[in-house]
């Protein structure tokens, strides 16, 4: 790990590791998709032949993919259950593993639920000549087959049952984890999905590296042909079938998740460092809301426990501590932090769809992908370091104002004191953690929704001369012949430290330094409070001294060096 929050907390930390998370994928027959290879399929099954090629043939291997696996699961004790709109299937499997433990490879529950897929129209003519084929999505039966793998654990295929049999395949990056930590003899305490404890760290996260090396391409190919065929496609096409047909699946990455997880010695610690951290930077980075799920016992604040068996695996089914949640989404993007178990603090990268990525979607393309999730969590991670603590480099106060040159153009200087100067600084603050840089369009519409400003009162041309401006002082980069712009990380310190400073505490003291507080203090304090107070009362001995007055004067328009200046 090479981000900055890391290696600040170092002297915390336990341990720590890299682990894809969720990974979804979509399995397809290709030749299925278009009309002229759907009936190429057929007429492999059929001996050359698309006589029965028809609503009512294709109505009917939905039907036999019913019968036929209802009849199958009965015969061998799997349990089917049809499920209602909105219930969440993982749920109903995890809480049946929960109550039956005994649970062994294989499949061992099959939930039914209906949703969209697609589906095949033929329509002939009167003389029975197929004039085209229509390809429409309906509302169909999808058959969730919730497996046992020996190398993956859980492992759940979708599949519809109108051909070309369309399937999506889940699994999980931990799971994976841990088979191959009870496989080496590697002790850990598991709570969902997220290590909280392990004997040995370093192993661990060996093990977790792993599945984003290149090798994983091959397990992951190898886990799905294990289970799609002989225990899903076969209730729609016999192994015969599939052979005679030419039908195999080809798969796409579609979701994944990626996670950074560090393990913190103290739970207490951690706690205070992760709240710091969220309250210096929720208003910088301009986030709305922050979701706490309250648990039932605070954190614990011993240490962590050295008598760990080589061969514990303890799974905590529930978090009983306070769960904040950090989100920031960026399109089909999100970035996310949180804390997890006692002393685990996660932070994570999740692709809604693997297309905003832009590496491919192809199952060969997972190493990349993960590569690009790793760099999306690097960056914020270390942007959240550098927007939660800011510094101000030597001279940059007087630097700021001055004109600067970029490229061969003169650019104006930054005013503080100009509110439209602050909001551009504000809006680039909040996009720097941003995975793939920022335009100009997403800059603008920052700003509009920061200050509530109309398009015709800040238009787009006004927001890039703003960013060229920021260019000129090196507070914004772009890189190459781009058109993306990125926050660096000393830069990202600069600004949230110029920001604090104004709107921190110039403008607070000054307010309070005009209007003495009056009356009693207020039953509950914070640090900060305390010290806005003091530094308050101070600056009023500090300004007296130096003849400031914070009241003016009736003759204050005269320009009389005996009487003090007015705040």
């Amino acid at each position: 790990m090479t981000d900055l929050l890391s290696e600040r907390c170092g002297d915390l930390l336990t341990g720590s590791y890299d682990c894809p998370d969720r990974i979804v994928l979509n399995a397809y027959y290709q030749m299925g998709h278009a009309p002229g290879g759907f009936r190429v399929w057929w007429r492999r099954w059929h001996t050359d032949g698309d006589e029965r090629l028809d609503n009512a043939h294709l109505m009917r291997l939905a039907g036999r993919f019913a019968r036929r696996l209802r009849a199958s699961a009965q015969a061998h004790g799997i349990p089917v259950i049809d499920c209602k709109a909105g219930e969440r299937k993982h749920q109903i499997a995890e809480e049946y593993l929960a109550e039956h433990p005994e649970v062994g490879v294989g499949v061992f529950l099959i939930l039914v639920n209906r949703s969209p897929a697609l589906v095949w129209k033929v329509d002939r003519s009167a003389k029975g000549v197929i004039h085209h084929l229509e390809k429409t999505r309906q509302f169909v039966n999808h058959y969730s087959f919730h497996i046992i793998d020996p190398t993956w654990g859980h492992v759940t295929i979708k599949i519809s049952g109108h051909p070309p049999f369309g399937a999506q395949v889940m699994l999980n990056g931990h799971e994976y984890v841990a088979a191959a930590a009870r496989a080496a003899g590697i002790g850990y305490t598991k709570e969902g999905n997220c290590f909280t404890q392990t004997g040995d760290p370093e192993r661990l996260a060996q093990i977790a590296d792993t599945l984003s090396q290149p090798g994983i391409v091959g397990r992951l190919s190898q886990v799905i042909d294990r289970w799609i065929y002989t225990a899903c496609l076969c209730y729609g096409l016999s192994s015969d079938e599939q052979e005679q047909s030419g039908f195999r699946y080809e798969y796409s990455i579609y979701q994944v998740e990626y996670s950074r997880n560090l393990a913190f010695a103290s739970g207490a610690r951690m706690d205070r460092r992760f709240n710091t951290m969220i309250d210096r930077t929720r208003s910088r980075l301009d986030i709305p809301t922050v979701r706490t799920l309250f648990g039932s016992k605070g954190r614990p604040h011993r240490k962590p426990g050295q008598q760990l068996s080589e061969r514990q695996a303890v799974v905590i089914e529930k978090p009983r501590w306070n769960l904040t949640i950090f989100k920031v989404h960026f399109g089909l993007l999100t970035l996310k932090a949180y804390t997890k178990g006692e002393r685990v603090l996660r932070f994570e990268a999740i692709a809604h769809h693997t297309k905003q990525l832009g590496c491919g979607r192809r199952l060969d393309k997972f190493p990349q992908i993960t590569t690009r999730l790793t760099g999306m969590v690097d960056r914020f991670t270390t942007m959240l370091d550098c927007v939660e603590l800011g510094f101000l480099p030597d001279g940059i106060l007087d630097q700021l104002p001055t004109p600067s040159t970029l490229g061969a153009t003169r650019t104006g200087g930054l005013d503080m004191n100009r509110p439209r100067v602050r909001a551009a600084l504000a809006a680039a603050l909040s996009l720097a953690v941003a995975p793939a840089g920022f335009t100009v369009a997403q800059f603008t519409a920052k700003v509009r929704a920061m200050t509530g400003q109309a398009p015709e009162d800040y238009s787009i041309r006004q927001g890039a001369y703003d960013l060229r401006k920021l260019r000129g002082k090196q507070l914004v980069i772009k890189p190459g012949r781009t058109r993306r712009y990125h926050v660096p990380e000393l830069a990202g310190r600069t600004i949230a430290a110029l920001l604090t400073l104004r709107d921190k505490i110039i403008a607070p003291l000054a307010a309070g330094i005009r209007t003495p507080r009056q009356g009693r203090p207020p039953k509950n304090w914070t640090t900060i409070d305390r010290d806005y107070e003091t530094l308050r009362r101070n600056m009023q001995t500090l300004l007296t001294n130096l003849g400031i007055t914070t009241k003016a004067t009736a003759a204050s328009t005269t320009n009389c060096r005996s009487r003090p200046a007015t705040l």
